[in-house]
């Protein structure tokens, strides 16, 4: 678990950076009615909780310049909480959380244009909470109400984003520690949901993709995880080639291949797994073939992950294994695309692989953080998409630091289509595994779940 020191810790950073006149106001998310009179299972606004480590609802972190932090947040209620559940309240929030003070949520409009009066700025996340951009504005309003008297209104307001990204982008020890175990427990769902297949099939039972999906989710929930971090995809034979494709009702057919994405949250943060095997535990030689071949592109990624290398590395080192592969294979006719670099050029291959190689992974499964370097944002250039026809502005790809956490997620979809060879129809396959830099490479943080096909068969053999 996070300290309340680190939660303190950060506060301090984010009080430093916005500067000794500034003010940073930062909502939790709302509940969010899910049909009558029952809203969805609730989950915190991942900045929020980053600063404090609360996770309930109705709450507001106000950090000022002067490294003072003031939580607003429901007050107690016997008779809700006999409802609803335990409220920490205002008297309580201090020592517990390590704020400096706290009071009712209730009193956030008569306090704020207090606490705003006589600063310089007032930071908060933009484009994220529905109406605090004109709340914000409502209590300037009341603050401009006393220029008369000598009060000074902001100038400025400012996107906090913007600074948690940075903050967020690079992962301190607790936050591995968190990531490690989030992607341990997510690895054996996997792993469980794999037997399952196998056994249930060769017990002649009828085997459906909610099936599976309901062992990742005992193992989550056993393991201790809070939530899945998504949507678990669960693509039984051609559904792997539908890219965002959910955990449905399609049979799992001997002798297909069985695509899941995967991961769970633990503590606030997000795991992300990808494995593909053989619903009978067998692969068959062309699956065989488009497997060990998008394993090769992932070793490459992996290879060129490391602090000081660029972020577009690992997925450049990815098109160019499987761009090749596909040639070799017969994916792709060489009479007609031309040689490697002509269809790393000309994309060809988006046909079979259409999707980046990864991306950045903490509290949020798609993770918040620039992937432009911050020290070279004036280094422009513009090239034509072959494909598209549109013209896109390339700037240097964020540089690899120790403690960034990224997905390694290398993958090949074939839909049938004339020239196609006919074995490969509807094979999806996609290998993905959590990696956070190192100074000299990458720690696989998932790798509890067997990749080679060697060893996925083994497991599913025993």
């Amino acid at each position: 678990m996070t300290s309340q020191s680190n939660y303190a810790q950060r506060r301090a950073r984010v009080a430093g950076q916005i500067g000794k006149n500034g003010i940073a106001i930062i909502p939790t998310a709302p509940e969010r009615p899910r049909n009558r009179d029952s809203d969805y299972i609730y989950r915190h606004d991942s900045y929020f909780y980053y600063l404090t480590g609360f996770t309930e609802p109705h709450t507001t972190l106000v950090i000022t310049g002067d490294g003072k932090s003031t939580l607003f947040c429901a007050p107690k209620d016997l008779e809700r909480e006999i409802w609803d559940g335990f409220r920490l309240g205002p008297q309580a929030a201090p020592a517990t959380l390590g704020v400096d003070a706290a009071h009712s949520i209730d009193e956030l409009d008569a306090l704020m244009p207090q606490l705003l009066e006589n600063r310089d700025a007032v930071w908060y996340p933009f484009a994220i909470h529905e109406g605090l951009e004109a709340r914000v504005g409502g209590w300037l309003n009341k603050v401009r109400a006393r220029v008369r008297y000598g009060a000074l209104c902001p100038e400025q307001q400012r996107d906090l984003c913007a600074v948690l990204d940075e903050m967020r982008l690079v992962k301190d020890a607790s936050e591995l520690d968190i990531m490690r175990r989030a992607a341990q427990i997510s690895a054996r769902g996997h792993i469980r949901a794999m037997k399952q297949s196998a056994r249930m099939l060769r017990a002649g039972k009828e085997v459906r993709e909610y099936h599976l999906d309901a062992e990742l989710l005992h193992e989550f929930r056993e393991g201790g995880s809070q939530y899945s971090a998504y949507g678990a995809i669960v693509a039984a034979g051609a559904n792997a080639c539908v890219l965002h494709y959910r955990a449905d009702a399609a049979p799992v057919r001997d002798g297909e291949l069985v695509l899941i994405d995967a991961g769970c949250e633990l503590d606030g943060y997000a795991s992300d797994i990808t494995r593909t095997f053989p619903a009978n535990g067998k692969f068959t030689g062309p699956q065989r073939t488009l497997y060990d071949l998008v394993l090769a592109s992932q070793q490459a990624a992996i290879d060129a992950t490391k602090a000081g290398a660029r972020f577009n590395d690992p997925h450049d080192a990815t098109v160019k294994v499987l761009a090749q592969g596909m040639l070799d294979v017969g994916l792709l006719d060489k009479n007609k695309v031309g040689t490697l670099d002509d269809v790393i050029e000309k994309r060809a291959y988006f046909q079979f692989y259409m999707h980046r190689t990864g991306h950045w992974l903490g509290m949020d499964v798609h993770d918040c953080g620039s992937y432009v370097e911050p020290s070279e944002l004036g280094s422009v250039s513009e090239r034509k998409d072959p494909l598209s026809g549109e013209v896109i502005k390339n700037r240097p790809s964020r540089i690899l630091r120790a403690g960034m956490v990224l997905t390694i997620e290398p993958g090949i979809y074939v839909r049938p289509a004339q020239g196609v060879p006919q074995q490969f129809h509807n094979i999806g396959i996609r290998i993905e595994d959590d990696a956070a830099v190192t100074s000299d490479g990458c720690e696989l943080m998932s790798r509890g779940v067997p990749v080679k096909a060697d060893e996925i068969e083994a497991l599913m053999r025993a």
